[in-house]
């Protein structure tokens, strides 16, 4: 299974793990909700959901409207809902624990940090950690770069990766943010509505470091491939 292929089935066993969606709303959330997926068609997506079926994690349930597609174009289909099955719901759980390195790869981090809501503590810090490390990394061997090559390049050329190298500075003071959140004990896994009703959610921060304008940086926008 390719990278891109695996992420995929983890953001769709997620967002199903919510609720049952059929596959143009699947669509939608996974083009608003994570941005890594703003630009990826149908003829990606369905295979995925037909893997997943096969293997026992979803179930299809035909019913509904006609489903809002390229397809419907050239003709009328019923609308099928997808739903994760108790194994799928397994599965997903597992994928959830693995905290190795591809969790902390650029197109990995932003849809795994999309469910940290549902992922342990432990998890969530060997993600960050490790993510931190591998920026650190990154901005160690960009500024060594810089230094021997800054003679031989242009204005814009030399902007362009002092631009780079801030990109990745702030995702790591941000990433710091986190850990030091985390490490204060916040829990960022969501509250059963029953108990939030019994909650003070005026000074509820979700356990993220408040920010002026109540604003959440996006961990996709300022990462430098």
């Amino acid at each position: 299974m390719s990278r891109r292929s695996g992420i995929l089935e983890f953001a769709v066993l997620g967002l199903l793990r919510e609720s049952p969606m059929h596959g143009y709303e699947l669509r939608k959330r996974l083009n608003t909700s994570l941005g890594v997926f703003r630009a990826f068609s149908y003829g990606t997506l369905y295979p995925c959901l037909k893997s997943l079926v096969a293997n026992g994690w979803l179930t299809e349930e035909t019913g509904g409207s006609p489903e809002t597609s390229p397809a419907s174009l050239t003709g009328r289909r019923a609308k099928i809902v997808y739903r994760l099955t108790a194994e799928g719901k397994g599965h997903f759980e597992e994928l959830l624990a693995h905290s190795g390195p591809d969790a902390w790869e650029d197109e990995h981090f932003g849809v795994r940090f999309a469910f940290f809501g549902q992922t342990s503590r432990d998890v969530r810090m060997r993600v960050l950690e490790g993510r931190r490390s591998r920026l650190e990394e990154r901005l160690e061997k960009m500024r060594t770069s810089l230094a021997r090559s800054r003679e031989r390049l242009d204005d814009y050329t030399l902007e362009l990766q002092r631009h780079g190298m801030e990109s990745v500075e702030r995702e790591v003071r941000w990433l710091n943010e986190l850990i030091e959140s985390e490490r204060a004990g916040h829990d960022r896994r969501a509250v059963d509505p029953a108990e939030q009703d019994q909650k003070d959610t005026s000074a509820d921060t979700g356990g993220l470091p408040r920010r002026r304008g109540g604003s959440r940086p996006d961990p996709s926008d300022d990462t430098t491939t």
